[in-house]
């Protein structure tokens, strides 16, 4: 049993049992996928599957506690330049891998935790599905011509559509492309408009019937890949969308004095709330606030930072994930090497953790977090008055800016 010291009332969670020595892992047993094959099957589909349910229950403590074991996926970059998806348990260790043709970026997982897509980041034009505990073949889906992909997506509450934000860049507006995602393969059907332009993130409000988007405002050009176009005219939103129709239902901007403000990426509170991580584009010496919260008839309002961190910074938040029970949000902020910690029903700031590049952040149970960073560690958050318990290093591996809960 790990030494967890006491936890403060908001960082509960039951006690976390591990058997390490009973849990070696037989890495030559997980097949991948090849980057040369992967980039093959960008004219087709690939043939080798990630790995399936009996081998991973073997590589773990047994088959009886397979399913039992959290599982995480998130995409990487290994120390000779390849690119690729992977996942990991709640020891940090990686479990089994894919191949990716370029940088991948957001994970959308099917309500059933059956199957995954990865996407490509900003301005790929792929998207990966993967089931990882069957021996299936993963699909690659390709952007749709005029179009790419923002690196997020999302699954249907039933998990029978995908919807992925996507650029309409000659025309420079943002997209959802709404796929159907009811058989063994995927395939799009149509679109949504987002109201806005540089859609980031999308989520399912809870009540299921509802896009989120947070539009980032950016204007970009794939012929231009990295270079921002509007910067003096950006107008990031988070918008709620009816998922049928694509009727704008409701809208929600900064003042002007924050338009420069990129609304990036979101999670849900328990009480249905959006939380929001922003980039700021203006003078890097201005500290604007870069958290913020809304619902879908509240106003849009901002979180204070205390002066001790904000400037360190460097007006970046990276990811933006809730725990468990959706009481307790984590903002990390890669560039400033800080996680902070927000009580989600008063938005009250609890307290930061130092972990340099930490930037993908998953709910490890009701309080704690998972924290990965770019220099490969995978750290344990159980309290953010503590110190963080780094887990894993495995070698090789960068983690990429997002980490996601598969089991």
């Amino acid at each position: 049993m790990r030494s967890t010291g006491t936890r403060s009332s908001l960082f509960r969670s039951g006690s976390i049992l591990r058997q390490a020595s009973g849990r070696l892992r037989d890495q030559a047993t997980l097949t991948t996928l090849s980057r040369r094959g992967f980039l093959a099957a960008l004219g087709g589909l690939a043939a080798t599957p990630v790995f399936s349910r009996s081998t991973l229950a073997e590589s773990l403590i047994g088959k009886e506690a397979a399913d039992g074991v959290p599982l995480f996926v998130s995409a990487f970059k290994k120390a000779d330049g390849d690119y690729g998806v992977g996942i990991l348990d709640d020891l940090g260790q990686v479990l089994g891998e894919i191949s990716l043709p370029g940088r991948g970026h957001g994970v959308a997982i099917s309500p059933d935790r059956t199957r995954f897509v990865a996407f490509a980041r900003r301005p790929g034009t792929f998207a990966v599905v993967v089931r990882p505990f069957e021996d299936a073949e993963p699909q690659v889906i390709a952007a749709q011509s005029g179009r790419h992909f923002y690196g997020h997506g999302s699954f249907s509450a039933d998990g029978r559509l995908l919807y992925a934000v996507e650029n309409d860049y000659e025309a420079a507006r943002g997209v959802v492309g709404v796929y159907d995602a009811s058989g063994k393969t995927i395939s799009r059907i149509g679109e949504i408009e987002t109201h806005g332009i540089g859609p980031h993130d999308l989520m399912i409000d809870p009540d299921g019937k509802t896009l989120i988007v947070a539009n980032g405002g950016i204007k970009t050009h794939p012929d231009m890949p990295r270079k921002k176009l509007n910067l003096d005219t950006m107008t990031p939103s988070v918008v709620y969308l009816d998922a049928e129709n694509g009727d704008l239902l409701a809208e929600h901007a900064l003042g002007t004095s924050l338009h420069q403000l990129s609304l990036r990426h979101m999670a849900l509170d328990g009480n249905g709330r959006v939380w929001v991580g922003g980039q700021f584009e203006g003078p890097q010496a201005d500290q604007p606030p870069l958290v913020a919260v809304l619902g879908r008839d509240e106003s849009i309002r901002v979180t204070d930072i205390p002066d001790s961190i904000a400037p360190g910074l460097q007006n970046y938040v990276g990811s933006v994930t809730a725990n468990a029970s959706g009481e307790i949000i984590a903002t990390s902020c890669p560039r400033g090497g800080q996680t902070l910690f927000w009580k989600a029903s008063s938005g009250a700031f609890l307290g930061a953790e130092a972990i340099i590049d930490g930037c993908g952040v998953a709910p490890i149970d009701q309080g704690s977090f998972l924290i990965s960073d770019g220099n490969g560690a995978v750290s344990l958050v159980e309290d953010p008055t503590r110190p963080a318990e780094i887990l894993a290093r495995p070698p090789g591996y960068s983690w990429d800016n997002h980490m996601f809960a598969l089991t």
